[in-house]
């Protein structure tokens, strides 16, 4: 009975110690989504994530990203994200529950995964603090910093972030590096075509990166510009 009585208080000492890791990590990102509710990150989980990579491959390889404010990004580009990733933005809390189910019955009929339903917010989520591997831990801890982002940013905010430290080529982040990077223009110039494709690129931008004349960028370019005029904006 001695050893029993042991172990179990063994079992429930390791139970708290657990609890409190748990909650001293949830504390530390949500801590980290206060400071960027105004503060700029100098560099997000996937940028050191992807300059590791490159760095591996190309030691002086540089991060192109430079911090705009909302104001100074192109409403072509807001709208064509949006248009692209997440047309309900303005209106769910975090989670698209239409395109999650949609995204798992397009999966299902082509037997693998070839849709995801990520939200914008989800996306922002993974991009400040996740790495791109995928396993039910980490897509457990994305919805628990998804919902913190919600809470506590508003639209607007998420949506200036996103912009700011998405990923668009090998090394290029934000809107103001990939503008510059293809269009040789500031974020605040783009055109509703130039938005519209960059918005393309997203899904796999290191791909289209190498491939800009891919005809399957072209067709969903277009898909985006007749979109794009539905778009209601978080301002």
């Amino acid at each position: 009975m001695a050893a029993l009585r042991t172990l179990i208080r063994m079992i429930a000492a390791a139970c708290i110690g657990m609890a409190l890791l748990f909650i001293a990590v949830q504390g530390w990102f949500a801590l980290l989504v206060w400071w960027y509710a105004d503060h700029a990150p100098r560099e997000t989980a996937f940028m050191a994530y992807r300059m590791g990579e490159l760095h591996d491959k190309k030691p002086d390889a540089t991060l192109r990203y430079q911090w705009v404010p909302y104001e100074k990004i192109s409403r072509n580009l807001k709208r064509a994200l949006i248009a692209a990733e997440d047309s309900k933005f303005v209106e769910h809390e975090g989670f698209d529950w239409d395109g999650i189910q949609l995204a798992l019955e397009k999966n299902r009929s082509k037997g693998r995964t070839v849709a995801g339903g990520s939200t914008i917010t989800q996306q922002l989520a993974k991009n400040l603090f996740l790495s791109p591997e995928k396993s039910y831990l980490r897509k457990g801890q994305e919805a628990i910093i998804t919902l913190m982002l919600e809470n506590m940013l508003d639209k607007e905010r998420i949506l200036e972030l996103y912009l700011n430290v998405i990923e668009w080529g090998n090394g290029v982040f934000g809107a103001e590096a990939a503008a510059r990077r293809y269009y040789g223009v500031s974020a605040a110039q783009l055109s509703a075509e130039q938005a519209a494709r960059l918005a393309a690129m997203a899904p796999n931008p290191r791909f289209y990166e190498r491939n800009l004349g891919a005809p399957g960028l072209r067709k969903k370019t277009g898909i985006i510009l007749a979109r794009m005029p539905q778009v209601e904006l978080p301002d």
